[in-house]
């Protein structure tokens, strides 16, 4: 059974509650990721002890942002539209990421799943194949250098690339440049006080490999095939992992139905049981069958 058969033997019933968008569920969801973030921030501002310990932990919550910008370009983590878009341009802003651009670079990605000729993903490199590459892929250099780039590119009006349509790219160049206009005004804070090094860019800097780490396990090694169930990889993980990543550990199940909302991704895994072509016991247990791979073809 491939997704597609999958999908048209859902009860008609069943999937209708399975896309069914709520806002109270994503508020929840964000009020925890936010505090997390605040919480750890308040720590490492305040000097608190051992609060150079809480650098890594509050780049990673800052990271793992990506996830939920990402959920908000399907708009499933709210009902409300509005609280889709600003929460995935906000979510862009702290790391780097313009969220107009990388609406069409996912939706993009969502179209051409792990193809090697049209997947934007794999065109821009993000499944290393040698020890080098990977060291590289892992740092988080490339993604930081790429975004940077990408977002100037876009606050210029040159070609932000050919899955953005003509009718978005006016939306995407003014965005880079509202973003742009942030970052300044950031940088001048620096001038007064260095807290945002502190509680911001550095941790983003540490956090980052986590994310990377955590993002080949999504389609890394998976058979460059059509079928959702094999093209994509469900890692089974904890509750904290989980709740991070907005639930996208259940990524098979999200590639097949793109319009469930995180919080009905447990069910609509409890009802592919059976059916998945990709998996994996954990993220560390993926990692170190990634690299017994490297530099192997």
């Amino acid at each position: 059974m491939d997704h597609r058969a999958f999908i048209a033997a859902l009860p008609r019933r069943t999937l209708a509650e399975l896309t069914r968008t709520e806002d109270a569920a994503g508020l929840r969801h964000l009020a925890g990721h936010a505090g997390l973030i605040a919480g750890l921030g308040a720590w490492i501002g305040m000097g608190w002890p051992l609060w150079w310990a809480a650098l890594l932990p509050q780049g990673v919550a800052i990271c793992f942002l990506f996830t939920l910008q990402h959920e908000a370009t399907h708009k499933t983590p709210f009902a409300t539209g509005w609280l889709n878009e600003w929460v995935g341009r906000l979510s862009g802003l702290a790391i780097l990421q313009p969220f107009e651009w990388f609406r069409y670079f996912h939706l993009a990605h969502h179209r051409h799943t792990n193809d090697p000729a049209r997947d934007p993903e794999l065109l821009a490199g993000a499944k290393p194949g040698t020890p080098g590459a990977y060291l590289l892929h892992v740092s988080g250099l490339p993604f930081w250098w790429g975004m940077a780039r990408q977002t100037l590119r876009n606050a210029l009006g040159r070609d932000p690339g050919g899955y953005v349509p003509a009718r978005a790219r006016p939306r995407v160049r003014v965005e880079a440049r509202w973003m742009l206009a942030a970052y300044a005004l950031a940088g001048a804070s620096l001038v007064l006080s260095p807290l945002l090094v502190w509680v911001w860019i550095l941790p983003a800097l540490l956090g980052q490999p986590v994310l990377r780490l955590y993002l080949l396990a999504e389609h890394g090694r998976c058979p460059f095939v059509a079928d959702m169930l094999r093209n994509s990889r469900t890692t089974f993980t904890n509750r904290m992992v989980r709740f991070l990543a907005w639930n996208m550990p259940y990524h098979a199940e999200h590639h097949t139905l793109p319009n469930v909302p995180f919080h009905r991704l447990p069910a609509l895994h409890r009802a592919m049981r059976g059916h998945h072509g990709a998996t994996a016991p954990g993220y560390a247990a993926f990692t170190a069958g990634y690299l017994k791979g490297l530099g192997r073809g």
